[in-house]
């Protein structure tokens, strides 16, 4: 488990490389009044008319990890589930592991978003949590943060949106879709998550590998490949290192059409 330590100060966000990146003491963009742009619990402020004052509690509750470095766990397979933890900063992936060592990608998550919810039903974490570079957590103990929630309506539901997102999410790519409907949904979506962040929708910066790209849409690392050089020379998209830009997002979109209907 990741070292952790109280703090009550405002939730910062990693940049993709070609934004700035916050120095270690940057404070975020919230305010007096609201909590940074990329807080998982940020529109919970405004939701329900709560201001910052008003979710005090929730502040006292927050403990911001100590920096973790790519191949470090945030949490592991089977231990107790006691804690959710919201990126601050860096990308981590989720991921179960069988008998066999073979390991199967769940999803990814960025800034603001909460990793550790899917623990919830069985008390245990069902999956490892694995940072993909160097990550940044706020830690939510969840028994007071559950006692919390049926006190302030806004963070109970905020927290049941995120679950069902998460069930949702896992369902993306259940159906039997081509190659180039899962990346063109793959890339969608993270436009639409950086997007909520804040970011730009079309400058993408991918930290996980192509490999685990590949895993996580149950396709060969070759097929990836194959799609992403053929998007490229249909001006679907641009790719430099790991920075893809979406050229055309609406002929990804359409082509995404029937793995993003729900």
């Amino acid at each position: 488990m990741p070292r952790a330590f109280p703090c009550v100060v405002h939730v910062v966000s990693l940049q993709p490389s070609f934004l700035p990146r916050p120095s270690p003491d940057d404070q975020g963009d919230g305010d007096a009044l609201r909590f940074c742009s990329t807080c998982a619990f940020g529109r919970a402020c405004l939701g329900d008319g709560y201001d910052k004052q008003a979710l005090e509690d929730l502040h006292c509750l927050v403990e911001h990890t100590a920096p973790l470095h790519a191949g470090d766990e945030v949490f592991r397979y089977g231990q107790p589930f006691n804690a959710i933890y919201a990126v601050r900063a860096g990308m981590v992936k989720t991921r179960r592991i069988d008998e066999q060592g073979r390991e199967q990608i769940l999803g990814f998550f960025l800034p603001g978003e909460l990793v550790g919810l899917n623990g919830l039903y069985s008390s245990r974490y069902p999956c490892d949590a694995v940072a993909l570079d160097t990550v940044t957590l706020c830690r939510f103990a969840f028994p007071a943060l559950s006692v919390m929630a049926t006190r302030l309506p806004a963070i109970q539901q905020t927290l049941l949106q995120l679950m069902s997102k998460d069930i949702v999410n896992a369902a993306l790519l259940a159906g039997d879709y081509s190659a180039d409907e899962r990346l063109a949904a793959f890339l969608v979506n993270l436009s639409d998550r950086f997007a909520e962040r804040g970011y730009s929708p079309t400058r993408l910066y991918l930290m996980m590998s192509r490999s685990d790209i590949a895993n996580y849409l149950r396709l060969a690392p070759e097929t990836v490949s194959r799609v992403l050089r053929r998007f490229q020379d249909e001006a679907l998209i641009a790719v430099e290192k790991r920075e893809v830009t979406l050229i055309a997002l609406d002929r990804l979109q359409h082509l995404a059409r029937c793995v993003l209907q729900s």
